[in-house]
């Protein structure tokens, strides 16, 4: 496994990450406790020692699980949480988002109580969890930049959601200096807005790292979702549209050719070429997929090993891409929202639409 810095915190991430809303929820399949713990070992024996949760996860839940696998292993791990939602005084209905509170009385006192959970005295990521970017005020970043000081912080990030606000709120990430992380979703068939924010920080010649989560496309580019899946009302995966599943499948052969790119009979999986092609990018600290069980660690950790994607590789994927992979069809995704109404969308020139609150 090898490993890369998160900006200039000097906080080594390994590049592939344990994505901890796997457990701590049934959003991903049901498992007891004592499964979700050996799950989380058995990442870390693989060498995926960055660990990402989130006090939101199963409220509380993914944070005590990920606590108890820890316990005499902490100086192992990257340990990273995020905060901002109140689910201490809301009931969760469904997948629906969660009221936020943003304020320096909340976070401090949900700061405090994901050490508890956690059973550690520092975390070494702190993410803001889908903050709007108004919500990031000066006493917000002092606060930060406090905890950073005092050692219970190492590095500090900003979780993007998919659809809750994210183009303005990670240029304020790579702009705002406290930041060494964007965690955003980014994959071969969902490039924005992660190119974006790679050129940014190109442009800015900002430390800003990027953390890139769904790296599979909620189950395309791993094929655990196929034209036979039947996905339960429960799976987190199902929320997607069946024309995005239906033209991703045919996205899906228009870049088989990544399995066997010498020609030697298939040195990666899809799966790992997934991953591969998200740290082809410098700016790519980590890529956290949403590992299921224990088959699914030893192939997708072992992406770090595998041939990187290749300069001619690269090239044709950025064509197919500017083609849309020669599929002329909607996905059903172009509804995109944001914190400012899609003025953030439109200035960027992305062919998005924004939804209305």
């Amino acid at each position: 496994m090898e490993h890369r810095e998160l900006g200039n915190s000097g906080v080594e991430v390994s590049e592939i990450g344990f994505g901890a809303w796997v457990v701590g929820t049934d959003w991903w399949g049901d498992r007891s406790d004592e499964q979700a713990v050996g799950m989380v070992e058995g990442a870390l024996d693989a060498g995926v020692t960055y660990v990402d949760t989130g006090d939101v996860y199963g409220h509380g839940d993914s944070e005590t699980i990920i606590g108890k696998a820890i316990d005499g292993r902490r100086d192992e791990v990257t340990l990273s949480t995020k905060i901002g939602y109140d689910f201490y005084d809301n009931p969760q209905a469904g997948h629906g988002e969660l009221p936020k509170e943003l304020n320096e009385e909340y976070l401090t006192e949900a700061f405090e109580a994901s050490l508890d959970r956690l059973d550690t005295d520092y975390v070494d990521v702190l993410q803001l969890h889908n903050a709007n970017v108004d919500e990031v005020t000066p006493e917000v970043r002092d606060l930060l930049r406090e905890w950073k000081a005092d050692g219970r912080v190492r590095a500090l990030g900003w979780a993007l959601g998919p659809s809750i606000g994210w183009l303005a709120e990670g240029d304020a990430a790579v702009e705002y200096e406290e930041f060494d992380a964007v965690q955003t979703v980014f994959n071969l068939f969902e490039q924005e807005p992660g190119r974006h924010f790679v050129d940014a920080i190109r442009e800015s010649d900002s430390d800003t790292s990027v953390i890139a989560r769904v790296p599979h496309s909620s189950g395309l580019l791993n094929e655990q979702v196929t034209p036979d899946t039947v996905l339960e009302d429960g799976d987190h995966r199902s929320h997607r549209p069946k024309e995005w599943y239906e033209t991703g499948w045919e996205k899906v052969d228009a870049i088989r050719f990544l399995e066997d790119p010498d020609g030697a009979g298939g040195t990666r999986t899809m799966a790992q070429a997934a991953i591969r092609w998200l740290l082809a990018h410098d700016e790519v600290a980590s890529v956290t997929p949403t590992f299921r069980d224990g088959d699914d660690i030893a192939e997708w950790s072992a992406a770090s090993d595998v041939p990187p994607i290749s300069d001619a590789e690269y090239e044709r994927l950025d064509d197919l891409y500017a083609r849309n992979f020669d599929v002329d069809r909607d996905d059903g995704m172009d509804v995109l929202r944001t914190s400012v109404d899609g003025e953030d969308i439109e200035a960027a020139g992305l062919d998005k639409r924004a939804a209305s609150y």
